[in-house]
């Protein structure tokens, strides 16, 4: 297992490399961009550009701005190699060994290689800080939306599988149909409008009640977490209603029908038979034998849907004003905040490439046959 640990995460390594030149070239070719904000601002004069394009490096050809980026080169180092390249020298850290090693070797700074994602063009704080503050709020949703999917879509699926066409089964059948066809936006909106608007039982928006309590992530809400723990954690599961709700109700529908697929699948195999013919309880028959062995190409779906939950749930968090990972997308894309749209996609890639390791790990340990 060990072996295969670290032979998975040395292919990562250039298919991490090729997804940045992907990110890289996709934003490029997004119209507009960085200076695209100040298009409608008549006080912004073409010589203020320029100066913009000098400051943040965008005067630069694309492999040098890419280069710089990534960490490869040392943006101390001016020039260009047949026009567009870098000089051989840009590759140099401060120390004189490659920029790319460590800071404690090569003494460089900059790059993704680095921990250093830049600077939102926006606001200019660091584009990682921004990542991080956002990334915890949507840890919050996506891990509570992602026990609650899960355990519901795995009880729903099995049991349907076990009781093929009962009530139960039409029932969960209806269910499923009318969720997955069920728009994420509308649901949303009509969970506000019911729960928050005509009810008032749940908060519409926002992760606290900031007339109560700091905004989250401050150094004064951690002040107020530490001296009223329940209260604040009691607030926070209020505003997490709405949107675990909306995610639950929208993907709990496709899994439960996968579950209940391989679940079938299982069960038809000539083990399950034998099992049964042995005389075996039909508990231990279909949770010991069946559900471990159906549990394989839920796994794998699983290991996709991570990633999107901790940065593809972006109509959920817009609709709530859930302050995470998702909101923060959208507000860059409205901003043509490009650094942060980079960070954001490249963690998305990282996130990506980590899931589907956890899936083919816990392949192992769902199935003793599998082996590595």
């Amino acid at each position: 297992m060990t072996k295969f640990v670290i032979r998975r995460v040395l292919q990562a390594i250039p298919v991490l490399f090729g997804i940045t030149i992907v990110v890289y070239g996709i934003l490029l070719a997004a119209p507009g961009g960085p200076t695209a904000k100040f298009a409608n601002n008549p006080r912004i004069t073409n010589e203020m550009r320029e100066k913009f394009k000098q400051a943040w490096g965008l005067d630069q050809p694309i492999p040098i701005q890419y280069c710089r980026w990534m960490g490869f080169c040392n943006p101390e180092t001016q020039g260009t190699f047949l026009g567009s390249l870098p000089v051989p020298a840009a590759f140099i850290g401060p120390t004189g060994l490659p920029n790319f090693l460590p800071e404690a070797l090569s003494g460089a700074t900059n790059g993704v290689l680095h921990g250093d994602f830049g600077y939102s063009i926006n606001s200019g704080e660091k584009v990682s800080d921004r990542i991080v503050r956002a990334a915890l709020p949507t840890f919050i949703l996506a891990g509570v939306a992602l026990v609650v999917w899960l355990s519901i879509a795995i009880v729903l699926g099995v049991y349907a599988a076990i009781h093929r066409y009962s009530l139960f089964d039409n029932a969960a059948t209806v269910f499923s149909y009318v969720g997955f066809a069920m728009p994420t936006f509308w649901l949303g909106i009509m969970l506000i409008f019911i729960f928050a608007g005509t009810l008032h039982w749940l908060p519409a928006s926002g992760m606290t009640d900031t007339r109560s309590s700091p905004p989250f992530g401050s150094d004064k809400y951690w002040e107020y977490f530490g001296s009223n723990p329940l209260a604040a954690i009691g607030d926070i599961g209020k505003h997490l209603i709405l949107p675990v709700v909306t995610l639950v109700v929208v993907n709990i529908a496709g899994d439960s029908r996968f579950v209940r697929a391989s679940m079938l699948e299982s069960l038809g195999q000539d083990y399950v038979r034998t099992a049964k013919a042995k005389g075996l309880p039909a508990r231990v028959v279909n949770f010991k034998h069946a559900l471990r062995n159906a549990l394989l190409p839920v796994i794998t779906n699983i290991g996709l849907e991570i990633p999107f939950l901790f940065t593809g749930a972006i109509v959920t968090e817009t609709i709530f004003s859930w302050p995470g990972i998702g909101k923060l997308t959208i507000d860059a894309t409205r901003e043509f905040d490009y650094p942060i749209l980079m960070g954001v996609l490249l963690v998305t890639s990282v996130l990506v490439v980590f899931a589907n390791l956890l899936a083919d790990i816990a392949y192992g340990i769902v199935d003793p046959r599998i082996k590595y």
